[in-house]
């Protein structure tokens, strides 16, 4: 199974990124798929996450201005992420989870002027 981020870098407060997800080894669309985050010296936080039936749920740090989804045809989730604060700064891991949880390397996403 891999899962493999990709899309992060430096950007400015207000400026939007999108992350990608590419999944291999599993049943892609009956897995659940999400997002979490580490920042430097904290643990690592729920972001959003996605359903095998397309239902969506946020942090509500970030609800409003993230939006997940998936492509089943190309084995992928997204993370599109608007309105960016320097709080957001971290690395982003993606999530697949059903009868087990894998997870991504990480990207790293820094948000600063």
């Amino acid at each position: 199974v891999q899962l493999v981020e990709s899309g992060g870098g430096l950007v400015q407060p207000g400026e939007s990124l999108r992350l990608s997800c590419a999944a291999s080894g599993i049943i892609f669309e009956s897995y659940a798929m999400g997002w979490f985050r580490q920042a430097p010296g904290e643990q690592r936080e729920f972001v959003a996450r996605i359903t095998s039936g397309g239902n969506t749920y946020y942090a509500s740090s970030v609800k409003g201005r993230f939006a997940i989804s998936r492509d089943n045809a190309k084995n992928t989730v997204y993370l599109q992420m608007n309105s960016l604060k320097p709080d957001d700064t971290a690395v982003y891991y993606c999530m697949g989870s059903k009868d087990a949880v894998y997870w991504g390397q990480g990207t790293q996403v820094t948000v600063s002027s």
